[in-house]
């Protein structure tokens, strides 16, 4: 299955919550992404179907290993795609913002240039 903007950015929020957390439900993501009920569940749903998923008897939602390796290859575009751009001098919730649009357009290629690139900046300071 190919994931969609929408559809990686599920799987990061439920990422990120699984870190923070431990258990994860529709319900806990729905509040950390400001979204509906509805909206999550459908999305479940299709990331459940992908493979991307699964979801126990009480709810609890997990990530598979492919889910896994696609939250944290997000997840880590995030990070440091946030860092790049406050050491540019963008203020922290711009940079962000803008990371997170980033993150799910920017080519392999293209980001681990700039990884290499931002890891030898900081190796420097």
């Amino acid at each position: 299955m190919n994931l969609q903007e929408s559809g990686e950015m599920y799987l990061e929020s439920i990422y990120v919550l699984t870190k923070r957390k431990g258990a994860v439900r529709s319900l806990d993501v729905a509040e950390y992404m400001n979204f509906s009920k509805p909206s999550v569940s459908r999305a479940v749903g299709l990331l459940k179907s992908g493979g991307f998923i699964t979801v126990d008897a009480d709810g609890y939602l997990k990530l598979t290993d492919e889910g896994l390796e696609v939250s944290e290859k997000i997840y880590e575009r995030h990070i440091i795609l946030t860092e790049f751009l406050e050491r540019l001098g963008v203020d922290g919730a711009t940079a962000a913002e803008d990371a997170c649009k980033m993150e799910h357009y920017i080519s392999d290629k293209s980001f681990e240039a700039l990884k290499r690139h931002a890891m030898s900046i900081k190796g420097r300071e």
